[in-house]
């Protein structure tokens, strides 16, 4: 008894042949295919690696935050003027504020960086993709 794929197979073929479809690569368009595949792992890939280094950021964002206050509430003694209180309080929001926008920035640039990569390799798999067409059309 034959293969039933190949019976398929060769159904289809004899019906293209009747209906004079032109002929095509099954092997190339599962290579297009797994090529696709990869390409998506790969940028699946980028995000995660991009989450973790996020992830990282913030865990690192927040253990400086807890040392800062912890710091802070050390040292704070309401003792002096009014004036003195102030100026060290003013002294620390303004660290505290040059730290959030630093922070602020750095993971901007992590999500940016992994976003941009993520979407080269599909973009790279999509030029190449429509190449592997055109080359398969000019062919026929």
């Amino acid at each position: 008894m034959a293969d039933a794929s190949q019976t398929v197979t060769e159904m289809f073929r004899k019906i293209g042949e009747q209906l004079k479809v032109p002929s095509f690569d099954a092997t190339r368009i599962v290579e297009q295919h797994q090529k696709n595949i990869d390409a998506m792992t790969r940028s699946w890939q980028a995000m995660a690696g991009g989450v973790t280094a996020l992830a990282s950021k913030q865990r690192e964002i927040l253990e400086a935050a807890v040392k800062d206050m912890t710091e802070m509430a050390k040292d704070y003694k309401p003792s002096g003027s009014a004036q003195e209180i102030f100026a060290k309080q003013a002294e620390f929001a303004k660290k505290a504020m040059e730290a959030a926008i630093a922070n602020t920035r750095d993971i901007a640039e992590l999500v940016q960086k992994s976003g941009a990569e993520a979407v080269t390799i599909i973009h790279d798999r999509m030029a190449e993709s429509f190449k592997e067409i055109r080359d398969g059309m000019t062919k026929t």
